[in-house]
């Protein structure tokens, strides 16, 4: 009977640890990579370093972003639908930083007000198949750990 309670109890965590496994090995996810770091959104929400959350109320931001129809106004630009993607640009590192995008702000991280409107901190230029706006936004605000703003030299996909 005791052999029966342990393997009950096991059974689940085997497969709870499966299940994560294969969300974080088989599912494609953003990232940029920034020198030798690379930011990375994770839909897994406890494994994040870094939580962003998005409002509508400007007052409530604490990081503004602006989108942008012109790349060469933008601090950070996202075009992955050409043939130049680099592929293997964000490999998982000890040095990756994991960003998630939480519904409302977790322990005072960055609430990200976006818009096409300025002023802002960041302003992002996006044309892509796989990032979302508020992707690269998230992305680009959780680099800096949600501090503002982040002078960036370099980025690739």
């Amino acid at each position: 009977m005791l052999r029966f309670k342990i393997l009950a109890s096991v059974v689940p965590l085997l497969a709870a640890a499966v299940f994560a496994r294969g969300e974080i090995g088989s599912v494609s996810h953003p990232c940029i990579a920034l020198g030798e770091t690379s930011v990375e959104l994770t839909s897994l929400f406890w494994t994040a370093g870094v939580h962003v959350a998005f409002t509508d109320d400007l007052s409530r931001a604490t990081v503004r972003v602006q989108i942008t129809d012109d790349p060469d106004a933008a601090d950070f630009a996202v075009v992955d639908d050409g043939l130049g993607s680099e592929t293997d640009s964000c490999q998982a590192n000890p040095a990756t930083r994991l960003i998630t995008i939480a519904a409302e702000p977790v322990d005072g991280g960055p609430v990200i007000y976006l818009s096409t409107d300025g002023p802002a901190d960041y302003r992002i230029y996006v044309r892509s198949k796989t990032f979302s706006q508020r992707e690269a936004a998230a992305l680009i605000v959780g680099a800096n750990g949600g501090h503002r703003p982040l002078p960036l030299q370099a980025a690739s996909l």
